[in-house]
């Protein structure tokens, strides 16, 4: 796997640490337990899409971008580090964001990820619908503006998670680990997907598996395989098997972006064991699954935190109820 041939730019400080869990493999009785912390680099509050956004925004300079827009919903983690890596890069930031959470009140709608968005130097767009977000992308697209999907989620983006893989693997082989599950938050997909590519590439013996936060198990499938494919191509490589990935969506709960009983308590679990705080979206959804498959493996399970913090602030109200 060549990634150099790519224009890439440096938002992150990699590696990332990976760090033992044994209070929490204890309290589980599970075997080791780690945690990748891909949530503690320092831009923008850190997290999964600095990696995406080395390679998509090394391509958007190259071509001559003086723009960036991108979509998500109200708190969007990616909209929050895009507009933290376009404000480091001094490119202009356009969010266009959805309202699309049935989420109320001034936390959600205020605070978490929209307070940062602004901090960063972002135009704001909140969108009530998809007819809005159509008329607000078309009054701020013009010819030197990049455009980027949805969680940075596309087959260049993907490549962030590839050289993740080969990052993880190499820290894993270090501990003299050469077969582990890896539980992953997958909301629009190119983590999961770089992942489940890149330790396929490296013939890697371990699994990866995908904890969907927002689509049917066989939608998120679907998904990561066309992702890993198209990041395949870019590499020369043929269409993957990932016979080694399994994808569940038993966590989503009533949907995408709402708590859920499980979430609130893996939440405290990982807090008051670790000292780690999780996401109500992505990783706290994703670690109900990995509470119930740590206990039942016979290797080591990687928990791959993807960050989501400031977005944590956004549901205070509902936490400070829980806890």
């Amino acid at each position: 796997m060549d990634l150099s041939a790519f224009p890439r730019v440096s938002l992150g400080t990699w590696p990332t640490p990976l760090e033992d869990a044994p209070r929490l493999a204890a309290t589980l009785g599970a075997p080791p337990v780690l945690i990748k912390r891909d949530d503690v680099n320092g831009l923008g509050a850190g997290g999964n899409k600095l990696r995406k956004l080395e390679f998509l925004l090394g391509q958007a300079i190259e071509q001559g971008a003086d723009t960036i827009i991108t979509f998500g919903a109200l708190q969007t983690n990616h909209g929050r580090q895009t507009a933290a890596a376009c404000a480091k890069l001094g490119l202009r930031c356009e969010l266009v964001l959805t309202a699309k959470v049935p989420m109320t009140g001034a936390a959600y709608e205020r605070s978490g990820n929209v307070v940062l968005d602004h901090m960063f130097g972002a135009n704001v767009h909140v969108c009530a619908d998809a007819d809005e977000t159509v008329l607000a992308y078309e009054k701020v697209n013009h010819d030197k503006a990049v455009t980027l999907p949805v969680g940075g989620s596309n087959g260049l983006g993907t490549l962030g998670y590839v050289a993740a893989a080969v990052e993880l693997v190499g820290q894993l082989n270090e501990r003299g680990i050469d077969n582990a599950t890896i539980v992953v938050p997958d909301g629009s997909g190119a983590t999961a997907a770089g992942l489940a590519l890149g330790t396929e590439l490296l013939g890697w013996r371990g699994t990866v598996h995908a904890a969907s936060v927002s689509h049917t198990a066989a939608d998120a499938e679907q998904e990561l395989r066309t992702l890993a494919t198209d990041a395949a191509a870019l590499l020369g490589e043929p269409a993957p098997e990932l016979g080694h990935l399994t994808v569940t969506d038993d966590t989503i709960g009533p949907g995408y972006g709402v708590p859920t009983p499980e979430m609130w308590n893996v939440l405290k679990l990982f807090a008051e064991t670790e000292g780690v705080i999780l996401d109500p979206v992505y990783t706290g959804k994703a670690a109900v699954k990995f509470r119930e498959i740590a206990p039942r493996s016979d290797v080591p399970v990687v928990f791959l935190h993807t960050g989501g913090l400031p977005g944590f602030y956004g549901y205070a109200p509902e936490a400070v109820a829980q806890f």
